[in-house]
């Protein structure tokens, strides 16, 4: 589904700059003082309206969690969620996955969350796909030694290509569930397309990898 085009956008997310990252180039090597705190940093790659993001943060008070999201028009609302919940422990950034190594520095990230990330089927755009060797690279760049990355989806074919992938790139799998809301899995916190696509009866696939230092 098309989103709907938000042109105010732009200058809401300018509004409230303690949460909207407006510069995150210039935040590189710094977020522990941006936070004002040294604890763990988890970054969520297509954040989408906010849910999961909001919620962990929610849940994990003491983990700072910042949301990467390349629509303005679909980040300003997870701003909307942040800004009524008051959490001092989540940023959002308006900005392409492609370019994470010029906003994070080594080590500066603790785990990656790829949730319901577009599966891009077609071969011709495999490079586009979160979890392409190339993307993996850039998220090993920014991740301290043993770096997780947790991911769900409700595609088949998109879990199979990302098990595949990240164990060709040495990861090691850590969980694997082939339907997450059956497993007995505790702590899960949806996202919006969880929601909907389990209320329909989908199946959500999840795992959790790690890479060796």
């Amino acid at each position: 589904m098309r989103t709907r085009n938000k042109p105010w956008a732009k200058d809401r997310l300018a509004q409230y700059p303690q949460y909207a990252i407006a510069s995150p180039e210039e935040c590189r090597g710094k977020w522990a003082s941006i936070f004002g705190n040294d604890h763990p940093i988890h970054i969520e790659v297509g954040t989408g309206k906010g849910s999961f993001i909001t919620g962990m943060a929610k849940a994990h008070p003491d983990i700072n969690y910042i949301g990467i999201e390349l629509s303005e028009s679909v980040i300003v609302t997870a701003l909307d969620r942040i800004i009524e919940a008051e959490l001092p422990n989540v940023k959002v950034m308006n900005v392409d996955a492609n370019d994470l190594e010029q906003f994070f520095a080594k080590s500066e990230v603790e785990r990656v969350y790829l949730n319901f990330s577009d599966p891009w089927p077609k071969t011709r755009h495999e490079k586009r796909r979160l979890t392409f060797k190339s993307f993996l690279k850039i998220y090993e760049n920014i991740l301290r030694d043993n770096g997780e990355i947790h991911f769900k989806t409700d595609n088949q074919g998109l879990f199979e290509y990302s098990l595949t992938s990240l164990s060709q790139y040495g990861m090691t799998l850590l969980y694997v569930s082939l339907d997450l809301h059956k497993s007995g899995y505790e702590g899960n916190i949806m996202t919006e397309y969880e929601k909907k696509f389990s209320e329909k009866g989908s199946r959500i696939y999840r795992l959790e990898a790690k890479y060796n230092a």
